[in-house]
């Protein structure tokens, strides 16, 4: 059984020699970002993403990468995100608030840091951050109905929409100017305080996701609830910034 890293700087030196061998010096940086670089690690549970940076050659070189994928994915290491320079630059005005977030939270692990001098355009940050919220929210009501009162179908469907809606609560605090925290619970506080919004109802969520606390059916049915009619709210703030 492949050994999953209980730190993700065990797998530091093996993950850099293994793409190093398959790419040389067309291999630019290597960045851990998400939740696998923060202090709340979960072994096994969770995720450990990882930005390759190459150049143009190393992009026509990408099919030697898939041996070495498919070694670390049965060690819960997912499939790298590869992208340029050029990618990355190119891409802060249409994603920026996925990038937004990786530069909040990222431990470089080899070669240059390329989130270091990254800027942002707010205006590009609150259009998505409107898109994407009610995107979400249109998704949550459709997968609320699906769900059909499953436990085990809410409970998922919670998990996934408070990783969903985090991430862009970090980037509404960003628009506002506010320093964004590296643990989810501490963000869910901070919009408190910056945006009208009640925190304990995504604090019940995190329990979920963190397995605390016995929730029955009715009581993620009415959390669920909670989310959509918090979430409404904020598109509504977010529509009139």
């Amino acid at each position: 059984m492949a050994k999953i890293p209980k730190k993700p700087e065990e797998i530091f030196p093996e993950f850099t020699d293994d793409y190093r061998q398959v790419f040389g010096e067309s291999l630019l940086s290597i960045i851990l970002y998400g939740s696998g670089s923060g202090d709340d690690y979960r072994p096994g549970k969770s995720d450990l993403n990882f930005l390759v940076i190459l150049d143009d050659a190393g992009m026509g070189m990408l099919a030697r990468a898939i041996p070495i994928a498919k070694k670390w994915k049965a060690r819960k290491v997912a499939a790298p995100l590869f992208l340029t320079r050029g990618d990355l630059n190119s891409s802060l005005d249409s994603y920026p608030v996925e990038f937004l977030n990786m530069k909040n939270r990222y431990r470089l692990v080899y070669g240059e840091d390329v989130f270091q001098k990254l800027s942002f355009n707010p205006l590009a940050v609150r259009l998505q951050i409107e898109r994407e919220l009610k995107g979400k929210l249109f998704l949550l009501r459709k997968s609320y109905v699906e769900a059909e009162g499953s436990k085990a179908a809410l409970r998922h469907l919670i998990e996934k929409s408070l990783t969903a809606f985090t991430a862009l609560f970090g980037a509404l605090l960003y628009l506002k100017g506010r320093e964004v925290p590296i643990l989810r619970r501490d963000v869910i506080k901070a919009m408190a305080w910056a945006f009208p919004i009640e925190p304990e109802v995504f604090l019940q969520c995190a329990d979920i996701r963190e397995g605390k606390g016995d929730y029955d059916v009715s009581q993620m049915n009415g959390l669920v609830n909670s989310c959509m009619r918090e979430i409404n709210k904020l598109c509504e703030l977010v529509d009139q910034m």
